[in-house]
């Protein structure tokens, strides 16, 4: 059911019933004025920014079936026509209907009429909701405003989580369909939505912790400043309303915590926004400049009118053209061709028209994008020209003057973003609904769900152009343009996110032959144009690197022009800001960067992401250079001489051995010499510094030397001390080139494993002089089989054995030579490792007792000398009394000699304890547990008294070997007793145990 007056609309909306829900009845009423609803209420209650689906519902129906409304006068008309009985009864009705809701009112208003100086009487007429405006009443689109600062407080408050980034994202969306459409509210909807960005909590902590805002956060931000400066822009605002907005954003702009336009760090550069003359402010004091927010540009776009004739014309007409115009300066405003230029601060230029689209205006935007893109091709040509002419001026001189301090791409107003959009729009624009919108009142085009394509030219397009090859022109020249990498974290990741949407957008269009004439065109350009472009022949140390962009131009085109592909990538290699010698520019030319740049050494927060960009363009270049030896060998020279970093170069060594040994074909030998030359650098650079992938890199070369062959294997052990450490060359090169898979993967002959072999005797050799105590043992063991080598390297670990060698190593390498039958060395060893050994009287549990027990077990078996001569050692080098026990124990067992050399049986008798070496030994150890029972005792706790008593029936069982120890015992027990009286309950339990 519904009702309808003039200027409003009620009725009554029914939801059906759900499974858990009963059926509803929502009371709608909407009022409206000049096709717009003005207000809305509904009983559903329900709050949202956007109109309920009751209202919707309520207004579909109007629309869809106007016969089905009843429609009425105005209410004031019809109460015209009542008599006074008509009248009283229509009150009383009414007031008896909503008696609980309207008789106060009622009351209040019978009682006002009455009184004759009452205000309403003062007032001509009375009010009529149902007849709606006067003519000169403002009128807009109903808008929640209490729900829209709501909805924005929420959103911000969840931080990101919950889908809040992308709600936000929606609503300025929304602000963006309203400005299309005209509709005043889309400024007010977006004052309410920076008021609760500007009343966010978190901007001031962010600024007293000094931490960045998170990125995503950051870029709600920059939309926001972007959303202002199409506002301020607006070509038919009012004046007082352009003053409102101002009065708005300066009072913004002043807050403490108003984000800054890059991030974290202020900048640097002058006031471009208005097309300043480049440089005007270089010299002013920056430390005196105010901080650039996010509404810096919109402030300072106020200023900015559309009321330049030139202008005008240009955006109002298809056939602006003046071929009579022969000014052919740099400002000129038409070109030799008489088509119309638009010479501004080029940001600024694509603003208006992002403007002009957002504002409905697309014909107009459109034009004035080609008369700019027209413009920027003209300066190019020049640009060029001027180039040239220095060049020849000047043949010797370097020329690294940049004109763009503000790099167009991740620029806050995205001016090639712009371009490129409006122009792409166009492609898929229907052009007989396009070419409809030549007047500044028209509405929007309808876009078709259309590939790209070569719409008929433009007046102002070339033969054979179009709206997408200007598209794809003005985006190669963005992405080609030498710019100066910009301060602060925040706005060079911008500049590498922009750059990569960018080129994703490029990548979305196929290339044909039109397409492929421009990137021809833009490359040659690029490589010819000197300081002008981020490819030319010389460029400034901090220029933004060309790295993503020419991996697209090489793999674009290198398929129509592999020369021209790889001149492209090979001069985009450079990183000139890692370089210590990089061009520092000419100082005497007008606009050169140091001018306005101070001298600083640059901080490139985005390094890592920059050199993992060149990795990627390097090993595009190497896969597709396959099978092409000078390009394989150029491209190898660039890596050589641009990447810095040694986990890259490791990285392009991986990947050029991978393309090279594919198994659907034969290996690529000499790829796989490039990939080998790669890894031999990484040796080098990272030889004399810590990697953590260092063991994992030297493996990896071996396996790439075994690939290319034995000659290259024998080659990296010849020069192994430019490449490896000696415990790197001896325990992973040499023991895996010496390895049986090796030998078999090569298919070696004899000779060929001698030749192999031989080196790496020489390398071990050479290792074991320079690092005895890691690589002696690996020498032993790669010299085994050659008598000499291996006499050598044991000679080599006896010179060191008294200087240089831990008694550990020591050990070890004698172990080995027992294993390898050589007892006598290995003996040798062992007491050369006990005269470094020091056994104090608490290491009962020392990992060296094992050597020291295996130690005297070989000096046992080889005889009664060999054991005399080493139990002094022990004697000296341990004090540890249940060690020397131990050992004492198992001299008595067996006869010195039993198992002897050549395996000959001595049959001699078991040592006497009363005579040396077993009688030093045995005094000795009763010595050690006499020191260790008055060291224990010192600091013994009653928890340790049981174990103390077993500690002394070990030493009981040692002094009784003696011949008089039990009176040594009972003596040293008594001592105890005496010296230790204070300690009654341990003595009693001593006197318990030995009497």
């Amino acid at each position: 059911m519904a009702a309808h007056c003039c200027f409003h609309l009620s009725g009554t909306v029914t939801e059906p019933a759900i499974q858990s829900e009963p059926e509803t009845v929502c009371n709608v009423a909407i009022s409206f004025d000049r096709c717009k609803i003005t207000s809305v209420t509904c009983s559903c209650g329900n709050k949202d920014i956007f109109y309920c689906a009751h209202v919707v519902a309520l207004s579909l129906y109007r629309i869809r079936k106007p016969d089905q409304v009843k429609l009425h006068l105005p209410i004031s008309e019809t109460l015209f026509q009542m008599n006074r009985d008509q009248l009283q009864k229509f009150v009383q009705y009414l007031i008896t209907v909503h008696h609980t809701e309207v008789l106060p009112t009622a009351q209040k208003l019978a009682d006002e009429i009455l009184s004759q100086n009452s205000e309403i009487n003062q007032v001509h007429g009375a009010p009529d909701p149902t007849a709606g405006a006067s003519i000169d009443d403002e009128n807009c689109w109903h808008l929640d405003e209490e729900q829209v600062q709501e909805q924005v407080k929420l959103f911000l408050s969840q931080g990101g989580y919950h889908g809040s980034g992308k709600q936000l994202n929606l609503l300025f969306a929304k602000v963006r369909e309203m400005l299309k459409m005209r509709d005043s509210n889309g400024a007010r909807m977006l004052t309410l939505i920076t008021e609760q960005f500007m009343a966010d909590p978190r901007l001031s902590l962010w600024r007293q912790q000094g931490t960045a805002m998170t990125d995503k956060y950051r870029q709600l931000w920059d939309e926001l400043g972007a959303l202002w400066m199409c506002i301020v822009l607006n070509p038919h605002c009012k004046l007082e309303q352009k003053a409102s907005w101002l009065k708005q954003l300066k009072k913004w702009n002043s807050v403490d915590v108003c984000p800054w336009e890059d991030g974290n760090h202020g900048s640097e550069l002058p006031n471009l926004t208005n097309a300043l003359p480049q440089g005007a402010n270089a010299n002013q004091d920056s430390s005196n400049r105010p901080h650039r927010t996010v509404f810096t540009r919109a402030i300072e776009a106020c200023d900015l009118h559309w009321q330049d004739s030139h202008l005008q014309h240009i955006i109002s007409s298809d056939l602006y053209t003046n071929y009579c115009y022969h000014d052919d300066t740099e400002n000129s405003l038409f070109d030799s061709r008489g088509w119309p230029l638009w010479h501004e601060h080029v940001p600024t230029a694509c603003a208006r028209v992002d403007a002009l689209r957002s504002h409905g205006y697309p014909r107009e935007a459109l034009r004035l994008a080609i008369a700019i893109v027209n413009t920027l091709r003209r300066q190019q040509q020049k640009q060029l020209e001027m180039f040239r002419t220095q060049k020849k001026e000047l043949p010797h001189k370097s020329i690294t003057s940049i004109t763009n301090l503000e790099g167009w791409v991740g620029h806050p107003l995205d001016p090639v973003g712009t371009l490129f959009s409006s122009l792409m729009e166009a492609c898929q624009i229907d052009d007989e609904n396009f070419s409809g919108f030549s007047d500044f009142t028209e509405n929007v085009g309808q876009c078709k769900s259309l590939e790209y394509q070569h719409l008929p030219a433009h007046k102002f397009l070339e033969e054979g152009e179009s709206y997408l090859t200007l598209a794809v022109e003005v985006a190669l020249i963005g992405l080609g343009q030498q710019r100066i990498m910009p301060d602060g974290l925040y706005t060079q990741e911008k500049v590498c996110r922009n750059e990569e949407q960018l080129i994703s957008k490029l990548q979305e269009i196929e290339l044909d032959d039109t397409l492929v004439k421009i990137f021809r065109k833009q490359a040659v350009f690029l490589l010819e144009a000197g300081p002008y472009s981020g490819l030319g022949e010389i460029i400034h140390r901090e220029s933004v690197p060309m790295h993503t962009f020419a991996k697209y131009l090489f793999t674009s085109l290198l398929p129509h022009d592999a020369e021209l592909a790889y001149k492209i990538a090979l001069r985009a290699m450079r990183l000139l800001v890692l370089e210590s010698t990089a061009p520092s520019g000419d100082l005497t030319r007008p606009h050169h960067i140091a001018s306005v740049v101070p001298n600083r050494y640059p901080r490139w927060f985005t390094l890592s992401h920059i050199e993992s960009q060149q990795c990627e363009l390097a090993s595009t270049m190497l896969t597709a250079a396959k099978g092409d030896v000078r390009r394989l060998e150029t491209v190898l020279e660039s890596i050589q001489k641009n990447i810095h970093s040694s986990s890259h170069i490791f990285k392009l060594a991986q990947d050029a051995f991978k393309i090279a040994t594919l198994m659907d074909s034969l290996p690529d030998i000499t790829l796989l010499k490039v990939s080998l030359e790669l890894g031999l650098q990484v040796m080098r650079m990272t030889l004399s510094t810590l990697n953590w992938r260092r063991r994992e890199m030297v493996r990896w070369l071996v396996t790439c030397a075994t690939e290319v062959g034995v000659y290259a294997l024998d080659s990296i052990m010849q020069s192994w001390f430019t490449l490896f450490t000696p415990t790197e060359a001896t325990s992973i090169v040499a023991t895996t080139v010496m390895s049986n898979s090796t030998i078999v993967r090569l298919h070696l002959d004899c000779h060929q494993q001698e030749k192999l072999a031989s080196s790496a005797r020489t390398l071990a050799l050479q290792c074991a002089m320079k690092d005895p105590q890691n690589c002696a043992l690996s020498a032993l063991t790669l010299c085994e089989k050659d008598h000499i080598a291996f006499e050598t390297a044991y000679q080599i670990v006896l010179d060191a054995a008294t200087t240089g060698m831990s008694y550990t190593q020591l050990f070890t390498i004698a172990r080995y030579m027992e294993h390898r039958g050589y007892p006598m060395r290995a003996y040798k060893l062992a007491t050369l490792a006990m005269t470094h050994l020091n056994l104090s009287y608490n290491q009962d549990t020392h990992p060296a007792i094992n050597d020291v027990l295996w130690a005297c077990a070989l000096s046992h078996s080889l005889g009664k000398n060999e054991l005399a001569a080493i139990i002094p050692l022990v004697v000296k080098s341990v004090k540890c009394a249940t060690v020397l026990s131990d050992i004492l124990r198992r001299c008595t067992l067996t006869t010195p000699g039993m198992v002897g050399l050549h395996g000959r049986r001595n049959s001699g008798k078991l040592m006497s304890l009363d005579k040396a070496p077993l009688r030093q030994l045995l005094d000795a150890t009763i010595g050690a547990y006499i020191n260790t029972t008055h060291s224990r005792l010192t600091h013994i706790s009653p928890r340790h008294y049981s174990e103390f008593i077993e500690f002394l029936s070990k030493a009981r069982e040692t002094f009784l070997m003696a011949h008089d120890g039990h009176i040594q015992f009972t003596q040293f027990i008594d001592n105890l007793k005496q010296i230790y009286k204070g300690k009654k309950k341990l003595m009693m339990l001593v006197r318990e145990r030995f009497g």
